[in-house]
């Protein structure tokens, strides 16, 4: 399972990476093996102001349907087309071509209540037992 160690996870399985004021999200590679094959991503609309825990995104696969939750607050600024046309991007390359959106961050202080890559690793592993 790849973990980046420059991002920050929830406890519902997304990532959240953070370069200057701009936040970018998406879904682990723990859950999008959880998810097998993704055969849908739905994404907001740019402008779209969202709280911390707040779903932005929808993920369908073989197996179900999830809702996506936005790892700290903000403005969404732009959002991944290319998951429309190829949601299997998501299993393909989860922390790369398969950002679901950049957004701009409301409250940086949101970040200390994320796990970084090691409690990160640690949660997912306690689930597999």
């Amino acid at each position: 399972m790849n973990i980046p160690s420059d991002l920050k996870y929830t406890k519902n399985d997304e990532w959240v990476r953070v370069e200057g004021e701009t936040g970018t999200a998406g879904i682990s590679d723990y859950a999008q093996n959880q998810l097998s094959d993704i055969v849908f991503v739905e994404l907001p609309s740019v402008g779209a102001t969202l709280k911390q825990g707040e779903s932005f995104a929808s993920v369908e696969s073989v197996k179900a349907a999830s809702d996506v939750y936005l790892p700290i607050g903000g403005e969404i600024t732009a959002v991944n087309e290319a998951l429309s046309d190829s949601p299997e991007l998501v299993n393909q390359d989860p922390y790369g071509k398969a950002w679901m959106v950049k957004f701009k961050v409301a409250d940086m202080s949101e970040l200390n209540g994320l796990m970084d890559a090691t409690a990160y690793q640690a949660y997912c592993d306690e689930r597999a037992h």
